[in-house]
């Protein structure tokens, strides 16, 4: 039964044997996306530019997939090293994985809020692409539209767009539970992108008519003045609340993003569960949920439109905290450790190599920093990844050491 302490060295050994094929997904990546954002944000400009935007939020929904298939891939290519896969011996095509993969990952990185990353490379590299338009157009005192391909599709249109991906939605749903459709899955993952990407507009031109019309209802008002009494009189509350909201920051980055990134692994490997059933089972809880799927159909709609957006943030991540669990729970205090290790070493690792490379000549930074950053976003990656398949490695086969089930 390996040891939980040896996730590090098992992590070295899993990047080292899968270092070529890492380092390709990733490269490939790279040079994909650079192509689909600076394609997006080319089209973006010249007449009929409602449909320019279109197809420029087409291009930004490409270059989330395009990332899904990397992490996918760069995952799938640790499993010729993994002491699990070697004992299940399953050869699982990395097309088919990437499909069965595609509705849950695009609900998870939805939820957790990966694409706003995405979104902001996006308007960057439209900054970067068009500055010369932008001063122009500031020095001539017209209005420019440079950086705003995101936000400046008519709503009309945002929501004609968003009611179409919603009926592909649907329809590769439903494919997707029959089985059917060699790329339902794939089509299921994009129909998810591009509702929330096409109905930003809308969405956002809608909630802002609809908290206008409650911020002025006496009962809201009234509820805004309770809170903010209580919280002046009440001790210690509100200092209280500054410390939860200084805290909180920290602990979704040393312990529900890894966990959130062990869940895509997860995913990946084929042990995903994303119910309340399989979260509580063997529990008193299960009873509970027993007594909801046999209640009347109005209930049990009602009840996850309430707990909706819980259940799609948390649940995953609990039934993963639960499955790495299995391995003890110093495997999971040194998967939070090694990834926090991780991405801070390199951080500082940054700032050392960029004090040792130094300048004087203006904007050099605008040429090197690309390739550095580039290394850095490399070595981070291919760690990260190796850590996420060496922690459910470990997990999995000190969970089969004890003859307990892995696969949810």
């Amino acid at each position: 039964m390996p040891s939980p302490f040896l996730l590090p060295l098992h992590t070295l050994r899993l990047a080292g044997k899968s270092a070529l094929p890492l380092v390709t997904w990733f490269a490939g990546g790279e040079v994909v996306r650079f192509g689909l954002l600076y394609a997006g944000t080319e089209v973006s400009y010249g007449d009929f530019r409602q449909v320019r935007l279109v197809l420029s939020i087409i291009c930004l929904t490409l270059v989330v997939m395009a990332s899904m298939t990397v992490v996918v891939g760069m995952l799938h290519s640790l499993r010729s090293a993994m002491w699990e896969m070697g004992v299940r011996q399953e050869r699982e095509q990395f097309w088919r994985a990437l499909d069965r993969i595609a509705p849950a990952f695009a609900v998870i990185y939805l939820t957790w809020g990966f694409h706003v990353e995405d979104a902001r490379d996006f308007v960057q590299m439209d900054w970067m692409h068009n500055v010369d338009q932008f001063m122009s157009e500031s020095f001539a005192g017209q209005k420019s539209v440079v950086g705003r391909s995101l936000v400046d599709l008519d709503w009309r249109v945002s929501l004609v767009a968003m009611v179409i991906a919603i009926v592909l939605r649907l329809v590769f749903s439903k494919l997707v539970e029959k089985g059917s459709g060699k790329a339902s899955g794939l089509a299921a993952g994009f129909s998810e992108f591009a509702v929330v990407f096409f109905g930003l507009n809308a969405t956002l031109v809608l909630a802002n008519a609809r908290s206008d019309w409650i911020e002025h209802r006496s009962v809201v008002s009234g509820s805004n003045e309770i809170v903010s009494d209580a919280a002046g009189k009440v001790p210690a509350l509100e200092s209280f609340w500054a410390w939860v909201g200084d805290a909180w920051p920290y602990v979704l980055d040393a312990l529900a993003l890894p966990l959130t990134w062990l869940t895509i692994a997860v995913l990946v490997y084929g042990a995903f569960a994303d119910d309340a059933r399989t979260l509580l089972k063997g529990t008193k809880l299960e009873r509970g949920v027993d007594k909801l799927e046999g209640s009347h159909d109005l209930t049990q709609k009602s009840f996850e439109r309430v707990t909706g957006g819980f259940t799609e943030r948390w649940v995953p991540l609990a039934n993963s905290f639960r499955l790495t669990i299995k391995g003890g729970l110093a495997l999971f205090g040194m998967f939070c450790l090694c990834y926090v290790v991780v991405n801070a070493g390199a951080e500082y690792a940054l700032r050392g190599v960029r004090t040792l490379i130094g300048t004087e000549s203006p904007w050099s930074w605008m040429v090197v920093g690309y390739p550095v950053d580039f290394v850095k976003k490399l070595i981070v990656t291919c760690l990260s990844m190796a850590l996420l398949a060496a922690t459910f490695d470990i997990a999995a086969t000190r969970a089969r050491a004890r003859g307990e089930e892995i696969s949810a």
